[in-house]
């Protein structure tokens, strides 16, 4: 792809932001509906669970077949069928007259999404080539990612009270079409040197695994974690993980590129992509049911409590985007696991009456957390790897938040389950076991940016690499040992 003018590389950078921002916030705006869906359409705890879960977890599954399909059938074609896919998916939410309706056109909104946000992000990689400027456009992406989760709330909050549940979904049908058209004007193609083979085997086996994990933690409340069907499906989904390792570096081109994981900052990015988006994901489903449901609040004033979160997004995350470029990633990641665990530790003293300043005070360490999260986990993901790969680094991370805010509802929910029809103090009590695990995700958030900037994961990561130089020149991969160049 030629290089193309700044101008053009930023109208790249506005669409792709575009796009980042509905499907992200589409992960957030629907918490705040919960209530009034539950109500609506007579929703269990697990079948609001779902609502959230359909969408993540189907994101989270496909993520690394659409990037890859992206390197081989072109980033901007792939870009544009998920566009018509995610908006075609919203006019149906929109519509929808029941809660199996509305899960299944969440599923279908989620298809739309696999294509956009890490073929979105591989868009950026390839448009901004320079590393410093790269990071920089990385920070801005993300930051519009971290924006739009924080602000999908106040924004969801205030359609709901105008026009009901339903109009969450309507506002992406203008915004989708806006950017069908602007990407057919202005997104150049692009598409990897090499082009991999398709993988069915692993996508089968990647479904069984986050399906089984997924499932059983939602039902295990209602069926019980000793029934024979979350039996089942955890054995089901243990022997796909198996069987990923045992097939998946048998072919030259496998949809889960097991050899990036011997890059120690690599690696570790995917498991703090997943620990951090876990711990925002039960952040948002708890904290919008406790403003609701035990505080009383209407849905625009829930969400207008989050306002601090993407206050300080809008604030950190281009800052630290650019701290990223110019001293690396370890400040910016120990700063945001201490923020997310003082976040939870904090939220353990949370009652049906503490003072709203305390509140907002505490939602103010998870902006911190999110405004400084997303750039180093982003640009450690993405840095060092050849561009043939970009679509599978960039689409590794995607998938571990998605994956990440899956298990955080479904574990949240599962926690609090029992004790949300009841609300009030019985609400607070189980919610407790929610900021425990919060607290713990955010040490170990801590512990990880610390392992992974080392001169031992640089080390790594410099062996990783030599795996790939064949690949770029359109051969196999050469075996390198972990940890050496």
């Amino acid at each position: 792809m030629p290089e193309l003018s700044h101008r053009r590389r930023l109208l790249v950078l506005a669409i792709c932001c575009a796009s980042a921002i509905v499907v992200v916030m589409d992960i957030s705006i629907v918490n705040v509906a919960l209530p009034s869906i539950r109500r609506d359409l007579h929703a269990s705890v697990s079948g609001l669970q779902w609502t959230v879960d359909a969408y993540t977890l189907v994101l989270a599954t496909f993520l690394v077949l659409a990037g890859s399909a992206a390197d081989r059938l072109g980033r901007r074609r792939v870009f544009q069928v998920g566009l018509a896919a995610f908006g075609l998916g919203s006019l149906l939410c929109g519509l929808a007259p029941s809660l199996g309706w509305l899960i299944a056109a969440r599923a279908l909104q989620a298809v739309g999404g696999t294509m956009l946000n890490p073929v979105a992000m591989a868009i950026v990689a390839t448009t901004f080539p320079h590393p410093a400027e790269r990071a920089r456009a990385i920070g801005v992406f993300a930051s519009s990612t971290g924006l739009s989760l924080a602000l999908g709330p106040i924004l969801g909050g205030a359609l709901v009270d105008g026009f009901g549940w339903h109009s969450i979904f309507w506002i992406n049908v203008p915004i989708v079409a806006a950017a069908l058209v602007c990407t057919a004007l202005f997104v150049p193609e692009s598409r990897a040197a090499r082009a991999r083979r398709v993988d069915p085997v692993g996508q089968v086996l990647m479904i069984l695994v986050l399906g089984g994990v997924v499932f059983s933690i939602t039902e295990s409340r209602q069926l019980g974690w000793t029934s024979p069907v979350i039996l089942a499906l955890l054995a089901v989904a243990a022997l796909a993980v198996l069987g990923i390792l045992a097939y998946e570096p048998r072919r030259v081109d496998p949809l889960l590129e097991l050899r990036l994981f011997r890059s120690l900052p690599f690696a570790s990015a995917i498991l703090m992509a997943l620990f951090a988006l876990c711990g925002f994901g039960a952040f948002l489903f708890v904290t919008t049911q406790y403003l609701q449901e035990v505080r009383g609040m209407s849905a625009l004033a829930a969400g207008l409590c989050l306002l601090p979160v993407g206050a300080l997004v809008v604030v950190l995350s281009p800052f630290t985007g650019r701290l990223v470029g110019a001293r690396g990633p370890r400040l910016p990641l120990v700063v945001a696991g201490g923020a997310l665990a003082l976040g939870g530790g904090a939220s353990l003293w949370l009652g049906p009456a503490t003072p709203l300043p305390f509140v907002l005070s505490i939602y103010l360490l998870f902006g911190v957390f999110l405004g400084t999260v997303n750039p180093p986990i982003t640009n450690t993901a993405v840095s060092g790897m050849p561009r043939s790969m970009t679509g599978v680094a960039t689409s590794l991370a995607s998938a571990g938040r998605q994956t990440g805010t899956t298990l955080g509802v479904a574990v949240s929910g599962t926690i609090v389950g029992a004790a949300l029809p009841r609300g009030g103090t019985a609400f607070v009590a189980a919610e407790r076991g929610v900021w425990w695990l919060v607290l713990g995700l955010g040490l170990s958030i801590v512990g990880l940016g610390l392992l992974s900037t080392g001169r031992w994961a640089q080390r790594t990561a410099t062996g990783a690499a030599a795996l790939f130089e064949e690949v770029e020149r359109g051969g196999e991969p050469r075996t390198v040992p972990a940890g050496r160049p």
